[in-house]
């Protein structure tokens, strides 16, 4: 919740009647989309107002605590700055579906050239040959020529071999698709209990694609935490609070403590707050005046507005988590905030109820990182309270607080190398003359119509100076269940993950703490890593250079492990290259809002992208929706990789739109990243099941059904374009009328897409232990041009055949009784036959996880079109349609010769075999990692349960970070976002070491980056 109040001369305007006498000038910025900063003035009954964005209401806004308001409209339409970040709507398509329309008109083009040559060779033989028998076989009425009967014949050429061109595929292909959705939306795996939300595809063209991502664009703040803050430990006097020890002096694990504190004492208790060291309400009860003054500021020097629905029952409504955390410990230790208005702060303190004035809110800005209250108390005495970052408080304290300085150091180092965010407090007296002369500087600085900003900065840091330290807190900002073991498998997938939050590093800071923290609770950053480059320019100048620098160092690590990289060869080439193969050891980049604004620019957007792609984790800080949906687009631009974008707000719309792919997470954020997103679920864990498991298996049985879709298509249609040699180019059929329709729709087409639906390489296990096997799809390795054209050989291959060995069978073939075999009928039935055996063997052979929907698909079929054979030729539907079914007992009598069966079984063999040894010998001598897993699957059902060997375990200690964590929105109060820091250790690598089998994939990445670029080297 953001807190939003009017400027105090429009306050009389509160009915219909004086607000139509307004009249009132504003004069502002021009409309942009920086949400977090306005500035305009207002120039009313000849004064001048500054009006900042604490006055302002964006669009889409919902009023809280007040039922109405008047308002003046600034910015309509598109110029509001909701609008100003919003993406374009697009169109997503897979690669998939654009290779298949390029691979759709190729086809054409051979069906044209097909339907070319046979057209030729009507004419010749028509000019050659054909005239020689025009006594008995005269042309047709109105072909007075070879040429014009080759034309004709092109026509009906072209109506024959359509069917190489897969107009049903693009059918077939969606419902594949549905089915895939629907395995999703039923995955109880992906079923939230606690919010009874399933997983969803909004969108049910991009399934496959999920098998092929390399990027992912993800918020922080309620995607990979549970914007949930609790307040765990802190600091007073040089005291620790927060864990509980034994008798020994040893802290005690969560598991192993006693109940809670009871607080039972205090009415106003949140009953929902809990805090396990007694000592502390120890203190508050033995009136310690530095606990009490501890707690005293906490309830006084924050943004959070009170709702009493009943006497007694308090809500808060803060506009960040870490703030009611805050609030909520200060009031059940005894100090409850009850009630404010705009000049007065209402606190409860142990039971008395005291009025505090409150004469000044000193606003945080990103520059100074605290906020400040100053009130004057019931005895008139009037104190300044502060709460802000580490790195800039400590610096304002009075000189006579360095050895409390020194202990609270100590213990904020200890709270950040836990990943708690930490946050400093600190107070000052205040003489009444002082105070007095500083206030009538700062209502003059209000009121200035330029330079207003600095001007306040000024007074603000004058009166934040020599201040007593009174203690730090520490607040554990939750991460969702399974995010750093997500992150871990995904990474070790191959694929990059980049952090886009809203939430605010600590510019100038040497740690860049909060987004260190945030890398290191998530698993992105780890000890191990050679070194995390912040970027923190100002300009552009300054940005270009700290991006060389890490550059310059990335190389110069590279040069002293000796892979012999050169730097400057990188810069001389004139496409981006990719240098991720190139750099030895691991980086990490950090870059912040404004130094993001300078990277994106036209002549530096290259280097920005290639300092990152180079670096193994990403964190983009204080990032306006507009810049996220930017960066997402300069990867697609340049890497022509997949990206997903993962969300769960509205400032995530614009980025979750331009991606190839949006996930929406339904959480505390309202479901606008939901509405815009092509798949939902509710949990950032559920992201790995989602490409690991459907995504890649979606991929997987895309790729097969397109390969056998293309294969049998060929394998049926070529047949009469070797037929057409021999039949003086009339444009007779091979096959009956009947067989070529039915072909596509009753003998094929349900096995193709039972496997499409069902199949799958390794089970949902091996998929998630193994993630290596994900990275077949991001380098596209399964169906791609070269692919497709070894599934048009084959079915060329298939066709030869089919058609040249009855035909050479029955040249000299005879029945049992000695009569001609050799009819036009039987070798009809006979190649018709074999076609259908053939691909069915070869979508067994396709197969690799059997159900019985397959089984009856694929042996239904065959037993369909052996039915419908003899149907076709028996004397009933001779009786009723003798016009149409004339060969009676023709298929009877054709398969009653063994030379037919053996005939079809020689051309089946023949056929298959090629495949079936292909095949052998791939997986004896280059097998895949695939292959690997299935092989180690099928040892272990047939040896002996045993229990695993390698366990999964222990966790590393990460060296003391310095790790604040309190920041505001300016005007009002947004907190720093961070997390726990946890050491990338034996957890996530124990069971994901590099298998054997996975080498000729490594060996083909290294192939592509080095010989082309990343226009090159992408999909197909």
């Amino acid at each position: 919740m953001k807190v939003r109040q009017a400027t105090p001369v429009t306050s009389e305007l509160a009915d219909i009647s004086t607000l139509a006498r307004f009249d009132g000038e504003v004069i502002c910025e021009p409309p942009n989309n920086k949400l977090d900063k306005f500035g305009g003035t207002l120039y009313w009954k000849e004064n001048k107002f500054p009006l900042s964005n604490q006055n302002m209401l964006l669009r889409g806004c919902v009023l809280r605590n007040t039922e109405w308001c008047f308002g003046l409209v600034v910015f309509a339409g598109p110029d509001t700055k909701l609008m100003q970040n919003s993406g374009r709507t697009k169109f997503k398509r897979t690669s998939i579906d654009r290779l298949m329309n390029t691979l759709v008109l190729w086809i054409f083009g051979f069906l044209v050239c097909m339907g070319v040559i046979l057209a030729i060779g009507n004419a010749i033989w028509e000019h050659e040959v054909g005239v020689c028998f025009q006594i008995y076989l005269p042309w047709d009425e109105g072909v007075h020529s070879a040429v014009f009967s080759g034309f004709l014949s092109f026509w009906s050429y072209i109506i024959i071999l359509n069917t190489v061109v897969p107009i049903s595929l693009y059918v077939s292909v969606e419902v594949i698709r549905l089915g895939h959705s629907y395995f999703i939306n039923w995955d109880k795996k992906m079923y939230c209990a606690k919010r009874r939300t399933p997983a969803e595809v909004r969108t049910t063209t991009l399934n496959e694609e999920l098998g092929q991502v390399e990027y992912i664009f993800s918020d922080k703040t309620g995607t990979l935490t549970q914007n949930i803050m609790v307040f765990s430990k802190c600091s007073v006097n040089g005291h620790s609070y927060g864990d509980v020890q034994d008798v020994l002096g040893h802290n005690v694990e969560l598991g192993e403590r006693p109940e809670p504190v009871d607080f039972s004492f205090n009415p106003l208790a949140d009953p929902g707050f809990q805090f396990w060291d007694p000592s502390l309400l120890e203190a508050v009860q033995l009136g310690d005046p530095h606990v009490h003054e501890f707690f005293r500021l906490l309830s006084l020097c924050h943004t959070v507005m009170s709702e009493e629905k009943s006497e007694g029952e308090l809500y808060y409504k803060a506009q960040s988590p870490d703030e009611g955390a805050l609030v909520t410990a200060a009031r059940n230790f005894g100090f409850v905030f009850r009630s404010r208005t705009p000049k007065t702060i209402t606190v409860h303190e142990l039971g008395r109820a005291i009025t505090y004035q409150l004469l000044a809110i000193l606003d945080f800005n990103n520059i100074r990182k605290r906020m400040s209250v100053i009130v004057r108390s019931p005895e008139g005495k009037i104190r300044l309270y502060c709460k802000g970052a580490d790195t800039i408080l400590l610096e304002r304290l009075h000189p006579s607080n360095q050895d409390l300085t020194n202990v609270t150091t100590d213990h904020l180092n200890e709270y950040a190398g836990e990943g708690l965010r930490t946050l400093v407090l600190a107070c000052k007296d205040l003489e009444e003359s002082y105070y007095e002369d500083w206030a009538e500087r700062l209502r003059r600085a209000s009121g200035a119509p330029e330079a207003r900003e600095d001007r306040l900065a000024r007074l603000y840091d004058e009166v934040e100076r020599d201040m007593t330290l009174l203690g730090a807190t520490a607040i554990e900002d939750k991460l969702q269940q399974g995010v750093p073991e997500t992150i871990a498998i995904l990474t070790l997938a191959n694929i990059k993950i980049w952090v886009l939050t809203g939430d605010k590093q600590a510019p100038g800071s040497p740690c860049a703490e909060t987004a260190v923290n945030i890398g290191y609770s998530c698993k992105m950053l780890t000890d191990d890593m050679t070194e995390v480059f912040v970027v923190t320019g100002h300009t552009v100048l300054e940005v270009r250079e700290e991006l060389r620098k890490a550059r310059e160092k990335m190389m110069d690590g590279s040069r002293s492990m000796g892979n012999g990289f050169s730097y400057q060869e990188k810069l001389s080439s004139s496409k981006l290259t990719s240098v991720l193969e190139a750099i030895a050891g691991e980086y990490a980049l950090v870059i912040n809002g404004h130094s993001l604004a300078h990277a994106l620019e036209a002549d530096m957007e290259v280097e920005f992208l290639e300092t990152a792609c180079a670096c193994k984790a990403v964190i983009c800080c204080r990032v306006t929706p507009l810049q996220k949906a930017q960066v997402v687009e300069l990867v697609k631009k340049y890497k022509k990789a997949v990206t997903l974008a993962i969300g769960d707000g509205a400032n995530d719309v614009s980025m979750i739109k331009t991606a190839h792919i949006g996930v929406g997470i339904s959480g505390q954020e309202g479901i606008q990243a939901v509405l815009a997103s092509d798949y939902s679920f509710s949990q950032f864990k559920f992201l790995q099941r989602l490409l690991l498991v459907h995504g890649r298996w979606s991929y997987l049985r895309m790729c097969k059904f397109l390969c056998y879709f293309f294969y049998k298509n060929f394998a049926f249609t070529m047949v009469h374009f070797w037929f057409g040699f021999f039949c003086g180019f009339s444009a007779q059929t091979v096959y009956d009328q009947y067989f070529i329709t039915l072909y596509n729709i009753v003998y094929t087409s349900l096995p193709v897409l039972a496997m499409g639906v069902f199949d799958q390489d390794v089970p949902e296990q091996r998929s998630m232990e193994y993630p290596k096997l994900y990275e077949p799809g991001q380098l596209n390795l399964l169906f791609n041009k070269h692919e497709f054209f070894i599934c048009i050989a084959q079915g060329i291959y298939t066709s030869v055949l089919m058609f040249f060995i009855p035909y050479g069978v029955f040249a000299d073939a005879t029945r049992d009784d000695g009569a001609q075999l050799a009819d036009y009928q039987s070798f009809a039935v006979t190649v018709a036959t074999s076609l259908v055996i053939v691909v069915s063997v070869q979508i067994g052979l396709d197969t690799g996880f059997w159900t019985a929907i397959n089984h009856f698909f694929i042996w239904g079929s065959l037993a369909a079109y052996f039915a419908i054979l003899f149907a076709m030729h028996s004397d009933g539907l001779f009786q009723m349609f003798p016009n149409q079914f004339r060969f009676v007992g023709n298929a009877q009598n054709t398969l009653a010769q063994p030379t037919v069966w053996l005939t079809i079984a020689l051309t089946t063999v023949v056929c298959i075999m090629p495949v079936v040894a292909f095949r052998f010998l791939k997986l004896d001598l280059k097998p895949e990692l695939s292959d690997t897993v299935r092989y180690t699957q099928l040892v272990r059902k047939k040896q002996k349960p045993q229990h695993r060997c390698a366990r999964r375990g222990g966790c590393g200690g990460g060296s003391r970070r310095s790790g604040y964590a309190f920041s505001h929105q300016e005007g009002f109060g947004e907190l720093i976002m961070s997390g726990k820091n946890m050491r990338l250790s034996s957890l996530a690598l124990s069971g994901f070491t590099a298998r054997p089998g996975a080498a000729w994939i490594e060996t083909l990445r290294r192939k592509k980056g080095g010989e082309s670029s990343p226009d090159t080297a992408a999909k197909g």
